[in-house]
């Protein structure tokens, strides 16, 4: 049975480096996957482009959050840069409209699998959209945490073989090697060459009976 994903990333090359092979099993698998990014740097920045190059290689849909959408169709990047009101990418918080905005996509595109930030993380971008996910899913059956650049503690319990999707990875991360060395360990948990490694915020797996 064909699901709908939507993977949540606090910002461009987060949802690359933490579930690509994932999303690429997903879509091999027929699934439908939707790429929400919460914030960017304007759109010609280079990690912009590079997330809308990663959507398409990945073969998903794109959609950025309510920040990254005012960033991109701001023409004078300079003016917000001065405005000292504006939410930067380092000291983002995330609040009720954010939560509204990831509860809106998850609505339109029916999502019963979503993929969040890890809620331990260093950066307090990627803390506050992973506890902006959680809260705009609480209606969800099925949410996983995935790893990123600055978590601090992950203690997977879940894991996606990806070995059949590692080259689609390496296609969109920017540490090829680091990506494969990661994946190769996450492998050796889950007894198999690659995978990538998920924590649960809640799991519901449907047993469907044999036709």
């Amino acid at each position: 049975m064909a699901r709908s994903v939507l993977a949540v990333g606090a910002r461009p090359g987060d949802l690359e480096h933490g579930c690509a092979g994932a999303l690429a099993a997903h879509r091999a698998a027929g699934d439908s996957v939707t790429m929400l990014v919460l914030s960017c740097d304007g759109p010609d920045h280079p990690l912009t482009r590079r997330s809308e190059a990663s959507a398409r290689e990945l073969d998903c849909l794109l959609v950025w959050g309510p920040e990254a959408a005012e960033r991109r169709r701001t023409a004078d990047r300079r003016s917000r840069v001065r405005g000292g009101d504006r939410r930067s990418r380092d000291q983002a918080i995330w609040d009720g409209a954010d939560v509204a905005a990831i509860e809106n996509v998850l609505t339109g595109v029916d999502a019963d699998l979503i993929y969040a930030p890890a809620a331990e993380d260093a950066d307090p971008g990627r803390r506050a959209a992973a506890a902006a996910t959680v809260a705009a899913a609480r209606h969800s059956r099925r949410i996983l945490h995935y790893p990123g650049e600055s978590t601090m503690r992950f203690a997977p319990a879940f894991y996606v073989d990806i070995t059949a999707h590692l080259d689609q990875k390496l296609m969109v991360v920017d540490d090829a090697e680091l990506a494969t060395a990661t994946a190769r360990h996450y492998g050796a948990q889950a007894r198999v060459r690659y995978a990538e490694a998920f924590v649960p915020e809640r799991f519901l797996w449907d047993l469907f009976p044999a036709a």
